[in-house]
This record gives C-alpha cells, sequence and structure tokens, in this order.
C-alpha cells in the first residue's frame, strides 16, 4: 500500500514492513513474517518493479517477526541484509533472554498468534549473514536511510531515518498497536527487553525530523517524532 511518495507499507496494523522506492532502487525496512513474500511480491508489480531492484534491507532489530522473508531475499536474490551489531546474534540464531508478557486480553492475543500462522510464522528462517551496522552509520542504499540506535526492546533496537520519504521507520521502540491487548494509539511494546532503557531512548526519537513513525506493529503516525514520543511517555506512565 503506497502511503506517500517514496514510501510503501506491507502487511497490516498486525505485523508491517515498509518499501522505500527510489530511482536509484528499492531499501526496505524489516522483513516482517514468511508469508509477507507475496505482499512484497504484490507490491513490487504494482510499481514496476521486482526483486532484483531491491539493494539492501534494514532490520530495525532482530526478533523473528521482522526477519519473515530476509534470509530468502538474501539468499536467492543476494540483497543484503543489515541489522545493528548488538542484535546480529539474535538476527542469525534467535537468540534472546525471555521477557514477561504483561497485560493481554485473549481475543487480540489470538488474533495476533492466529495472524502469524496464516503468514507462516512458525517457519521463519534466521538471517545466514548479516551486515553490521551502527549508531549514526548512513547507508549506501537508495535514500540514505540513517541508523539511530534505541535500545531497550532489544539491546540493538534502531530507528531508521529516512528524510527521502520524510519518514522514521520505529520496529518495535514503540507500538501504536499492543499485539496482546489490541489497545491502540502510540504505547510502550510488549516483549521489551529493558523498558526503563526503551523509555528513555524515546528522547532520541523525539530529535528527529520526519513528518511519519512507522511502527512494525500498528497504524503509520502522521505526526512528529517528538508527539509521537511524547504520547508513549504518557501511555506507558
Amino acid at each position: 500500500m503506497k502511503l506517500a511518495p517514496h514510501l510503501h507499507r506491507l502487511g497490516n496494523d498486525v505485523v508491517a514492513c515498509y518499501l522505500i522506492n527510489t530511482d536509484e532502487g528499492i531499501t526496505l525496512i524489516d522483513a516482517g513474517l514468511p508469508g509477507h513474500w507475496h505482499d512484497l511480491q504484490d507490491e513490487l508489480r504494482s510499481i514496476g518493479k521486482s526483486a532484483d531492484d531491491i539493494r539492501g534491507l534494514v532490520l530495525t532489530h532482530g526478533d523473528s517477526d521482522h526477519l519473515g522473508f530476509a534470509e530468502r531475499l538474501r539468499r536467492d536474490h543476494g540483497v543484503p541484509v543489515y541489522v545493528h551489531a548488538a542484535d546480529a546474534v539474535r538476527a542469525r540464531t534467535g537468540e534472546k533472554p525471555k521477557t514477561p508478557m504483561g497485560p493481554m486480553k485473549i481475543g487480540a492475543t489470538l488474533g495476533f498468534f492466529w495472524y502469524s500462522l496464516r503468514k507462516n510464522g512458525l517457519r521463519t528462517q534466521y538471517v545466514n549473514e548479516v551486515v553490521e551496522v551502527a549508531d549514526g552509520d548512513v547507508l549506501d542504499l537508495p535514500g540514505s536511510p540513517v541508523i539511530v540506535q534505541m535500545p531497550g526492546h532489544s539491546p540493538g533496537s534502531v530507528a531508521v531515518h529516512v528524510p527521502l520519504a520524510d519518514a522514521v521507520f520505529v520496529g518495535d521502540a514503540l507500538t501504536t498497536r499492543h499485539v496482546l491487548t489490541g489497545r491502540t494509539g502510540p504505547q510502550p511494546a510488549p516483549f521489551t527487553d529493558d523498558p526503563d532503557e526503551s523509555r528513555a531512548s524515546l528522547e532520541r526519537l523525539a530529535r528527529l525530523s520526519a513528518s511519519w513513525v512507522l511502527p512494525g506493529h500498528g497504524a503509520p503516525s502522521h505526526t512528529s517524532p517528538a508527539q509521537v514520543a511524547e504520547a508513549v511517555r504518557q501511555a506507558g506512565a
């Protein structure tokens, strides 16, 4: 789905990933679930492109519901997969600490797991090879994405700032739809390794200039990062 010039979303409010379309090629942000491969093909066809036009895939972090088709794209099309060094092991092996589930409602939780099953979430492959990135890196990819480290959800969680698209992609640094409760609006994400550190990282988000804030779960926010960060703080208070 096209959101704005250069900016497309794959998936829905349960799980989403994103496509940046430029004259120089395509950059993907996150890879959703394995079944989003078909959504990717449909979106590429709609803009007259193919997987051969994808120059890179940037992961906001290494959790399985953001890795979906990453290894397939790397293995079959030679697309490099970028992830912060602190999440490289997570993306390659799935190794991560157990975190409390926190509040949940049975309907929303079942809906999340049912959607994940429909999109082959149990068949996610970890990424055999990754390109490690660091805070402040400007990647040599279409749109010149900038890496902004936002630890908390995971040690290597990042926001990806793409000025060309007037957008910042935040992964699970926050959510606008809690997958376990169904609650909507900007708020802290579940399954966060270190909630206090995640809350502190919102300061880094608030300093960015963009008019789109795009989470891995929930509706896109067409507003400033500072406003979204403040809303998340208030929701988590």
